[in-house]
């Protein structure tokens, strides 16, 4: 394997879950939306999205799996449409759930895309579901992760659609802001004659990555941590 081939592959393994330290709601950004105005919300929504390595961890997975630029923005485009309706909608209506639930869930999204793109249902001899639609569903629940994030924000009372539609706004920029290098990472490696290894190699990652994200929430969830 190339020396540039192999840079290549640690950035892509590297680059989301290295941004985990950040992914948290802090004080300071608590902050930054009380005293930032309406600004604050795009910039730490576009903050959260680039540190959220569990969503940037299934874009990844979604990506890996398409040839075509046009595939690429076709799936990207119905993962949006999925999590813009949850963001908005369940702020909006205040229907939350225990974060460590909803982020154990979207860390299953990532070991099923990596699962998928390996074959698994092929090797079980199960028709796997249509790809467009499950994507769609785990934009749902994506963007039911990041309401509850934005929920345990004090936002207070004066503006509240407002807040929510920028933060919204900050996420989809965040989004392909991170795009943008994973996209040119995948397309550069597929040059290589050994993408089919790394391909392999990849999304058996995704699934690891996955699992422990899986028992790390679930951890969080029963020790309050």
């Amino acid at each position: 394997m190339s020396v540039n081939l192999k840079r290549a592959l640690l950035l892509l393994l590297l680059f989301i879950p290295l941004a985990a330290l950040a992914h948290d709601v802090t004080s300071a950004d608590q902050e930054l939306l009380r005293n930032g105005g309406l600004w604050a919300y795009i910039q730490v929504g576009a903050t959260h999205m680039l540190t959220g390595y569990d969503h940037l961890l299934f874009l990844a997975g979604v990506i890996f799996y398409l040839k075509s630029f046009r595939d690429i923005l076709k799936f990207i485009t119905v993962f949006t449409i999925g999590h813009c309706i949850t963001l908005i909608g369940a702020t909006y209506a205040e229907i939350t759930a225990h974060e460590h639930l909803v982020d154990a869930v979207i860390a299953l999204s990532v070991v099923y895309k990596g699962f998928e793109n390996l074959g698994g249902f092929e090797k079980l001899h199960v028709k796997s579901p249509n790809l467009l639609l499950m994507v769609g569903l785990f934009g749902l629940i994506h963007g039911f992760g990041l309401s509850t994030r934005l929920q345990s924000f004090d936002m207070g009372s004066e503006q509240v659609l407002a807040k929510i539609l920028c933060f919204n706004l900050g996420v989809e920029v965040g989004q392909v802001l991170a795009l943008i290098p994973i996209v040119f990472l995948i397309s550069l490696l597929r040059k290589h004659q050994q993408f089919p290894a790394l391909y392999k190699a990849v999304n058996w990652y995704l699934v690891i990555a996955g699992l422990g994200l899986f028992v790390y929430q679930i951890h969080g969830y029963f020790t309050g941590h």
